[in-house]
């Protein structure tokens, strides 16, 4: 059958898939399409930019240890890729792969040729080496934070059962000269030496007033007492309550920024709980432990790559997956390709999409601005590394790397 007939029969086939319908608005046609390539995740492009640009996704697949002697086996990119995909997509077992397969979009941009099923993708981990597939998914976690772990951390030192620290607070508060520490938060410096301690180390406390109506506990002979505080400084109240906290540092940053620290690291615990709750940390389990712990080491391994991104997107919070997913992930993505050229169209599904919109075409413009930059480099750096010294800087406020001081030429004039 030549070309033009199978236009023909294509055309036809179209126009029997049409069936009207009777709504409010009047009879309107619906058609179904089999073979459109569509995606509802069609943001995602910009994540595969970052997980390209990064080189993440290209060490990640080169140096897993899988492979196959069939010719008809699927490719270490289809495996992957379907781990991947099934992992952004918040599942928690395997059968959820096949709500993937009908991703005409995501899987090509990956290098993928299909969306592998349930089965193929737990016989694929099955074949992976217990003590090389650890070995690889632990290497590739480590070097997911590794090169942001060389900036200053601070100690959170529980202040209920250190009795100087509390002595301590007590001086602070009766002094003057607090500053503004961010978020109704104000702080003072201050040196303190504990026991076991060689030196003074700087000691920064933390105090927030805090607001409404407080009920004070307490008991007197077995009965319960309660006291009403009416904790409102404003309004001239002669019992103020605070929640503090204690800050040991051997960094010279403004309270402020300590401050801001002190809130990230303290939001950070709260990974662990999103990992279980929305990235089905318990979940992709089997009867064998090994690809159980294959599952987890991935699953935390996609967490750090996705978070990381959206903290390019979102630099000024963290956000968790319940809502980064659908504002950075969810809108309805067509490929179409004309003359050679390839084309994503995005239409949005959420009343965010705009925010999203601009926040991903500068995370790209920021990716392609770094390949440039660490092509140009006499000592090329990776883009990943430059990626991490935006986040640090952004973050933590540590400044860029010094840069590389070249040798004079002193052969000049000399002759």
């Amino acid at each position: 059958m030549g070309e033009s007939k199978l236009k023909l029969a294509k055309r036809e086939e179209m126009l029997l898939s049409c069936a009207g319908v009777q709504t409010m608005a009047g009879r309107v046609q619906v058609r179904w399409e089999s073979e459109s390539a569509a995606t509802p995740m069609g943001q995602l492009a910009y994540f595969i930019e970052f997980l390209n640009l990064t080189g993440l996704w290209r060490r990640w697949l080169e140096s897993a240890p899988l492979s196959y002697a069939s010719p008809n086996a699927p490719s270490k990119a289809e495996v992957l890729g379907t781990w991947l995909l099934s992992v952004l997509s918040g599942h928690r077992r395997y059968a959820h792969v096949t709500g993937i397969r009908c991703d005409g979009v995501n899987p090509g941009l990956l290098g993928m040729d299909k969306v592998i099923s349930e089965d193929a993708l737990r016989n694929a981990l099955k074949r992976i080496p217990q003590g090389p597939g650890c070995a690889w998914l632990d290497g590739h976690l480590s070097d997911s934070v590794s090169a942001l772990l060389n900036a200053a951390w601070i100690l959170d030192i529980d202040s209920t059962i250190k009795q100087n620290v509390k002595r301590h607070i007590v001086s602070m508060f009766r002094q003057s000269g607090w500053t503004d520490a961010g978020q109704g938060w104000e702080g003072k410096d201050g040196a303190l030496a504990l026991k076991g301690w060689e030196k003074n180390r700087r000691v920064v406390v933390l105090r927030r007033p805090l607001t409404g109506e407080i009920v004070v506990a307490g008991e007197d002979d077995g009965q319960q007492l309660l006291a009403f505080v009416q904790a409102d400084r404003k309004a001239g109240k002669g019992i103020t309550g605070y929640e503090y906290a204690v800050l040991v540092t051997n960094t010279d940053y403004e309270i402020v920024s300590l401050g801001q620290l002190y809130r990230d690291r303290a939001d950070a615990e709260n990974a662990f709980d999103e990992l279980k709750n929305q990235w089905g940390w318990g979940g992709f389990t089997t009867h064998d432990l090994h690809r159980c712990q294959l599952a987890a080491r991935a699953v935390a391994l996609i967490y750090n790559w996705w978070s990381l991104f959206v903290r390019l997107a979102n630099p000024q919070a963290r956000r968790e997956a319940i809502t980064s997913r659908p504002w950075l992930m969810s809108s309805v993505g067509r490929r179409t390709e004309h003359g050679g050229q390839t084309t994503i169209t995005l239409t949005g599904l959420h009343a965010h999409f705009e925010k999203a919109r601009a926040a991903l075409m500068r995370v790209s413009a920021m990716l392609q601005g770094w390949v440039a930059r660490a092509a140009e480099q006499l000592h090329p750096t990776t883009v990943w590394n430059l990626v991490c010294e935006h986040l640090k800087c952004l973050l933590a406020g540590v400044g860029p790397p010094r840069a590389q001081r070249l040798l004079e030429n002193h052969a000049n004039g000399i002759g």
